[in-house]
């Protein structure tokens, strides 16, 4: 359904970076050309509106065209079930940097720890559960390593985080 941008609201504490750049400027030319591809996900909030899980690039492209709806599909998730969608949706972009990545795959990890649906994981000293990482691994083609060593940047300074995206 046609939502109004003015009842949206994004994420909380989304970690992916939404900047008005030179691919912000082609999605907002390709929806101008060709109208939205596929509508945002959103779910209900309690305080009302909707919350945004994955979309909110388009959402910005939409702001910038001065359109005032937005093609929106609603979904009743929990907060683990939308963070697990949040992060799917958005480790699949062609452009992310180390330091989303590594916030996202951090948001995963304990949302998935919170929903307790797997009782046989075991515990690493330094990151979380073993094979909840290798779970997440495996959904984003990276070994369970890799995706312990994306979340140890979440405890970097930000100066030394912006050197990692910067590929120095």
């Amino acid at each position: 359904r046609n939502i109004p941008l003015s009842e949206l609201h994004p994420f909380k504490d989304h970690p992916y970076k939404v900047e008005d750049n030179m691919e912000m400027d082609a999605l907002c030319e390709s929806i101008g050309k060709s109208g939205l591809l596929s509508p945002i996900i959103v779910r209900p909030r309690d305080e009302g509106g909707y919350e945004i899980i994955s979309g909110h690039r388009r959402f910005r492209a939409y702001q910038r065209l001065g359109m005032n709806e937005i093609p929106s599909t609603v979904c009743e998730m929990t907060d683990e079930e939308a963070i697990v969608a949040m992060v799917d949706a958005n480790l699949h972009r062609d452009h992310i940097l180390p330091s989303e990545k590594a916030f996202a795959y951090k948001m995963e990890m304990e949302a998935l720890s919170r929903q307790g649906k797997r009782p046989d994981l075991t515990s690493r000293p330094v990151v979380g559960k073993l094979e909840t990482a290798d779970e997440i691994g495996k959904t984003n083609e990276e070994s369970g390593r890799q995706v312990q060593r994306y979340i140890r940047l979440t405890n970097l300074i930000p100066a030394l985080l912006d050197i990692v995206d910067e590929g120095k």
